[in-house]
């Protein structure tokens, strides 16, 4: 159970670093225009926003703590 918190913190801490020093990203694609069956698509590339990268940093190390300092 430890080695479990430990590694799912870990993955959570440098996921949310990654995302706060601002590589996190995704694509969205909206329909412009459709006029039948034909349509006109745009993509963008939008940011992760910086507080889901601050709470994955916070609960990553919360859980990696918790696992580090459990009893069992």
């Amino acid at each position: 159970m430890r080695i479990i918190l430990i590694v799912v913190g870990l993955v959570l801490l440098i996921g949310g670093l990654w995302v706060v020093f601002g590589h996190g990203s995704y694509s969205a694609t909206d329909t412009v225009l459709q006029v039948g069956s034909a349509k006109l698509t745009a993509t963008h590339d939008k940011a992760v926003p910086e507080w889901v990268g601050i709470s994955g940093i916070v609960v990553g190390a919360l859980l990696v703590l918790g696992g580090l300092f459990s009893k069992r």
